[in-house]
């Protein structure tokens, strides 16, 4: 073996430490699902601003309101490194553990979804990034909107029990949200949501499980599709900001410091402007027409139990005991 001289040796180490120290630019792209002018496309919009006042040798091309592709596609699609980043709901299609981020009557309130959800050292969190690291996925921050309800184009009847409501209603690809909204009295079709606007404008399905008082408004209130908001508390409206792994090993370490800062910062100011918002948008809906159907305390707290005591147990059979066991144990 022919020994290097120290010279050159010297060299070709000083310049992998400059390749590794000083990136190329480079240009990522940012896919979302919120329509463009939601404030979760602001939001976006900021990480991108930010990012380039940062100076570090980034560019983000933005790609807002599902224009590559729908929150069920984009997992794969950044796993693959095909999309750099992604601003989505993490659907269970690739992963059923994933099911464990649309558990029901987990979080209680807006500090619950900011310790559990938002705090990316949490047990909730670190669940989620042992089973995403599996597919080379980097989760760098969460952004719960609030609680979703069912939008519907109909009062429902005994909206507050468990009794049938002689209602279809639109869930996500689920089973612990389809088994949900059963045991609440409704029956249930999943379906992506792409296809809901044109389903419940030709009665396919009487409403949807799937927006915050704010979307609601932003999306079916100002198209004048749906008459009322059924506010079950059930489950928050999250999105993800996620990144392909093999992106981020391109990166250099200043390069993933502004991009995680830029994430940050969003998540926090989205966060803020929802917990501020929730009430008004509430109050924008009533104005366009919206009736909101609000449970008492004590109806809240029976439907919890009895959600809890069916639907958990049964998720237990595809998240694990172990996952269940580990976010009960962090709540508590």
């Amino acid at each position: 073996m022919k020994i290097l001289p120290k010279t050159f040796a010297a060299g070709a180490i000083g310049t992998l430490l400059s390749t590794a120290a000083f990136a190329e630019e480079m240009t990522l792209r940012f896919a979302g699902v919120f329509p463009i002018d939601h404030q979760g496309t602001v939001m976006m919009e900021q990480v991108a601003a930010d990012v380039a006042a940062a100076d570090v040798g980034l560019t983000i091309e933005l790609f807002p309101a599902n224009q590559l592709g729908s929150g069920e596609a984009l997992f794969e699609d950044v796993a693959r490194g095909n999309i750099d980043l992604a601003a989505a709901f993490i659907y269970a299609d690739t992963d059923p553990r994933l099911e464990f981020l649309s558990m029901p009557f987990l979080v209680g309130g807006w500090d619950d979804m900011d310790n559990i959800m938002r705090n990316m050292d949490s047990e909730y969190n670190t669940i989620l990034q042992e089973i995403t690291d599996e597919y080379g996925v980097s989760v760098l921050a969460q952004n719960p909107e609030g609680f979703v309800g069912i939008v519907a184009t109909q009062e429902p009847t005994n909206y507050n029990t468990f009794d049938d409501k002689g209602m279809n209603i639109r869930v996500w690809s689920s089973n612990v949200v389809k088994t949900m909204v059963e045991e609440l009295g409704y029956q249930a079709t999943t379906m992506a949501w792409g296809d809901i606007f044109p389903a419940i404008q030709s009665g396919i399905v009487d409403g949807a499980i799937c927006c915050t008082k704010t979307a609601t408004y932003s999306i079916f209130a100002q198209s004048d599709v749906g008459t009322h908001f059924v506010e079950y508390n059930s489950i928050s409206e999250l999105t993800s900001f996620y990144a392909s792994q093999r992106t981020l090993d391109e990166l250099n370490d200043e390069q993933r410091a502004a991009l995680s800062a830029a994430m940050t910062k969003a998540s926090d100011d989205f966060f803020t402007y929802n917990r501020e918002n929730d009430a008004k948008f509430g109050e924008m809906l009533v104005e366009s027409g919206y009736t909101i159907l609000t449970l008492t305390d004590e109806e809240q707290a029976a439907m919890a139990a009895h959600i809890q005591e069916t639907v958990w147990p049964m998720m237990a059979e595809t998240v694990g005991q172990d996952i269940i066991d580990r976010l009960l144990a962090d709540k508590n």
